[in-house]
């Protein structure tokens, strides 16, 4: 097992991020710069108050707020990071004054590209893959074209991909990439026609659904994680769970949680997971197990799962009714953040950002 890289919540707060007047919603990471995106409006950095509406971006070693400052009007809900493009979906309709529908890209200087499509409803997840962007959420259109929650775009051009026609019959929260298989999750019972309950596999190539993944999904799927051993995630429903996949759709591994699983994150092999529960269950199970037997330990909002969907003993302790929404790794430094609506981390003030790792 691949130890899970983790500082302790003093040196978290050590390294000096910023702190946000209001929920951090997505994550993204470029080599030393983290990008954040939500409902915030301003940032606090080494005592110092910026405005920052709903976009920000700071450098993960000082915690300096870099002076790149765009102004999104309406909550940014996903980050992507592609080459030298950053592209950000949400419920947003402008950035920079300018018209925005849901989504948006900037250059590798920060400038807002002229790409403007027009989505009809709100964007929840981004992902990037096969040179293609893929964008998903509740919406059902995308340039007058009928797309439904699901649409790619050709990262080169920023075309709409006429080819790529998935269509889920209702919300798709999430999406993971591998070379040939783009994961989705959400609320959704059927993908192109075919039963496909809240977890489906569809090709990156033409959208067409892959018959071979027959997951059962116990309940919404509110994020998706692809690991070296195949696909993790996280779930609500009665208590909440992370599930670990095999490319079949079997099931690996159950961990279960004693409120919802918002988010996920994987760095080696060991999956982070974030929400707002406050214990897990002390054993992995099978996903037909309603209790936990062997008994819960403390986790708060954040915990840490093996290879084998075993608990570790990472537990820096965030706080607040709603906790962690959003989880993202660099792997490059080892790093873990997570983004959310607490206000500490072990005890320490931690304002809706937190950086592990290094």
């Amino acid at each position: 097992m691949v130890a899970p890289a983790f500082i302790n919540p003093a040196r978290a707060a050590s390294r000096g991020a910023p702190e946000f007047n209001s929920t951090v919603w997505a994550i993204a990471f470029r080599g030393n710069t983290v990008y954040a995106g939500g409902s915030f409006t301003s940032v606090k950095s080494h005592g110092r108050t910026y405005v920052r509406k709903r976009l920000v971006a700071f450098d993960a070693r000082t915690g300096a707020v870099l002076p790149w400052n765009p102004v999104a009007k309406g909550t940014v809900r996903a980050l992507a990071v592609a080459g030298g493009s950053l592209y950000a979906g949400g419920d947003f309709t402008e950035i920079n004054g300018l018209r925005r529908s849901k989504l948006a890209r900037f250059d590798s200087s920060g400038k807002l590209s002229r790409w403007a499509p027009r989505v009809s409803g709100g964007v929840t997840s981004l992902a990037i893959g096969q040179g293609r962007v893929y964008a998903a959420g509740q919406f059902s259109s995308v340039d007058g074209a009928r797309r439904g929650n699901i649409v790619a775009f050709r990262h080169a051009s920023g075309a709409l991909d006429r080819g790529f026609r998935t269509a889920a019959d209702t919300r798709v929260r999430a999406l993971a990439v591998t070379r040939t298989r783009l994961y989705l999750g959400g609320d959704f019972h059927k993908v192109n026609g075919t039963v496909a309950r809240r977890l489906a596999a569809v090709s990156t190539g033409d959208g067409r659904l892959i018959k071979a993944f027959r997951p059962v999904a116990p309940a919404t799927v509110m994020d998706l994680a692809v690991s070296p051993s195949g696909l993790s995630t996280a779930t609500g429903g009665p208590g909440g769970r992370a599930v670990g996949y095999t490319p079949a759709g079997r099931v690996r591994w159950t961990h279960l949680f004693d409120g919802d699983v918002h988010t996920l994150a994987v760095l080696g092999r060991t999956t982070y997971v974030g929400g707002h529960f406050d214990r897990a269950c002390k054993s992995t199970s099978t996903i037909s197990q309603r209790g936990c037997k062997a008994g819960y330990a403390s986790r708060v909002k954040l915990a840490a799962l093996d290879d084998r969907g075993r608990l570790t003993g990472w537990n820096p302790r965030a706080n607040g009714a709603i906790g962690v929404q959003a989880l993202s790794a660099d792997p490059a430094h080892r790093w873990v953040a997570a983004g959310g609506a607490f206000t500490a981390i072990g005890g320490s003030s931690r304002e809706r950002f937190a950086l592990f790792g290094g």
